[in-house]
């Protein structure tokens, strides 16, 4: 039996925080357009670690324990009569992704896609059966 010539692992490096926001960006275009819809102009922000606030606020045991965070009010819950001062966003915490990555066998882009349909979906309520479906439609054009 032949053997498959060994990979040349050492010029591997971990996606930088500008090639995991183009990752995010990907994924975020290929969701459906009526799930976009719910945070028209959203901004994806990637960041190595949450803030020592958010870590706060969420009751974080370590910095590690969150992957992902939505800010904002999206598209259905935003009123003439109040302002919104910050657009939507999502934030994205590199290393807690890489971290999760490492111990699961998932791609790396599916991962992303579930932190930012998980992030999204939670802030309008949606089930995790209804973001499922969303991910599986993702999911249906990589094959």
């Amino acid at each position: 039996m032949d053997k498959a010539p060994p990979i040349d692992w050492r010029p591997a490096t971990a996606p930088s925080l500008a090639e995991m926001e183009a990752i995010a960006e990907e994924a975020y275009a290929r969701l459906p357009p009526t799930f976009q819809a719910l945070c028209e102009g959203l901004v994806i922000h990637v960041d190595d670690f949450p803030s020592d606030d958010v870590l706060k606020d969420m009751e974080c045991e370590t910095e590690f324990d969150l992957l992902g965070l939505f800010q904002g009010v999206g598209l259905p819950f935003q009123s003439v009569s109040v302002a919104t001062a910050m657009p939507n966003m999502v934030w994205l915490y590199r290393r807690p992704i890489l971290d999760y990555w490492a111990e699961h066998d998932e791609m790396l882009g599916s991962i992303i896609t579930h932190v930012l349909v998980h992030e999204i979906g939670h802030h309008f309520g949606l089930s995790d059966d209804d973001m499922e479906e969303i991910e599986k439609t993702t999911d249906e054009e990589d094959a």
